[in-house]
């Protein structure tokens, strides 16, 4: 059950307890469903029964009562407690096996956005190779979202930044831009939005159908970006070291330009999460001569952590779009890898044990946990090693 569905089912438990005459309220339009915070339980919480609590002219609590057994027993709820001041916190079935099923299904997009908003972005920026490794993240954030992004620095780009930003594979992960200039002379940004990466990273062709003209471009959403700048050059760390220094911290605080950030130890957070994606290839691997291959299901047993963690996932791409910090994506690879971490020594048979549904199914959890991890590094720029 997504999280869409299960506001819906939300909203049909109100309605139930309406009609039924436990509560004299008007059905709301929406129900808010989120992962559920501090002090929660579950699967997701909604705040419904706050919601209601003033127009039923009853204490949250007792709305909360009211409306539990009205989702407890519905298809793909396995339990609902209620919690603080009359959170009901839900609990659903079958939540790993679907969840992994659809990480693995979407496999590196998985966190995107459907479609296209309609919304376009240009972005701003010093020159500033900070400010520019920000930008250029932020854009391919915000593009996963479903916006058409374009990208402005105030001027060229110092070539001597392509240690840091630079290119492998074939596949540019520095920094580019649509235009030069400044929100005060916007006659240097005049763009063709049909040569702009358009939502999802996908060029836009026109916005119009075959045989009618091209509608209007929607006036775009201005952002400035004036992260703290980075104060030294970091190309002395490589590319993945010094794209994680300056995108790592939050963009109000002072990036630290260290050879802290090539150390192999647990205290790099860049390494764990490195780390934590080549141990996933090594547990592939493994089972591979050990004969078995993943399969999600049931039967993982857990933990609820890594589970957790990846289906906030596309929450915490939503936030870095929303709230334009492309370090709440990092932060959260952190988690990811950390979950990872804790969990890898049940994916494979001990000894003499045979491999059973459950290492299956923990292998495939693991799997997934390598995508999360793959897509979030491609978005910052940063390589997967498959060994490490």
């Amino acid at each position: 059950m997504t999280p869409v569905e299960l506001s819906s089912t939300v909203l049909r438990a109100v309605r139930r307890a309406v009609d039924h005459g436990e509560l004299a309220v008007s059905v709301p339009e929406r129900a808010q469903v989120v992962p559920p915070g501090p002090g929660g339980r579950g699967d997701y919480a909604t705040n419904v029964a706050l919601q209601l609590a003033r127009p039923a002219g009853r204490p949250p609590q007792e709305v909360a009562e009211i409306l539990r057994p009205h989702l407890n027993g519905v298809a793909g709820v396995a339990r609902v407690d209620i919690t603080g001041p009359g959170f009901l916190n839900i609990t659903l079935s079958g939540r790993g096996p679907a969840l992994v099923a659809e990480i693995l299904r979407r496999r590196e997009r998985y966190g995107y956005a459907e479609g296209p908003t309609g919304q376009v972005v240009q972005l701003y920026y010093p020159s500033e190779v900070r400010a520019a490794v920000i930008g250029q993240v932020l854009a391919r954030v915000l593009r996963s979202q479903g916006d058409l992004v374009r990208t402005s620095c105030e001027t060229a780009l110092d070539p001597a930044w392509a240690g840091p930003l630079g290119i492998t594979h074939g596949i540019t992960h520095g920094v580019t831009v649509d235009a030069h200039g400044t929100a005060e002379a916007p006659a240097l940004l005049e763009v063709d939005l049909r040569t702009v990466p358009g939502p999802l990273g996908v060029t836009v062709a026109a916005h119009s159908t075959p045989g009618r003209s091209a509608a209007p471009t929607p006036a775009p959403l201005e952002v400035s970006l004036r992260p703290v700048p980075a104060g030294q050059d970091p190309s002395h760390l490589g590319r993945d070291a010094g794209r994680w220094a300056l995108l790592h911290p939050a963009p109000h605080d002072r990036p630290r330009i260290t050879e802290e950030h090539l150390v192999q130890t647990e205290g790099n957070p860049l390494f764990r999460v490195r780390y934590a994606y080549a141990r996933c290839q090594a547990l592939g691997r493994n089972a591979a001569a050990l004969g078995f291959a993943a399969a999600p299901s049931d039967c993982t047993g857990g933990p609820s952590p890594l589970l957790d963690a990846l289906d906030t996932y596309p929450h915490a791409l939503a936030a870095a779009a929303r709230h334009r910090a492309p370090d709440r994506v990092a932060r959260h690879l952190v988690t990811v890898a950390d979950a990872l971490l804790a969990f890898q020594h049940t994916v494979l048979p001990l000894g003499d044990e045979k491999p059973s549904a459950a290492h299956r199914s923990r292998l495939a959890l693991a799997e997934a946990a390598g995508t999360v991890l793959a897509g979030g590094l491609s978005l910052l720029g940063i390589d997967a090693p498959t060994h490490l």
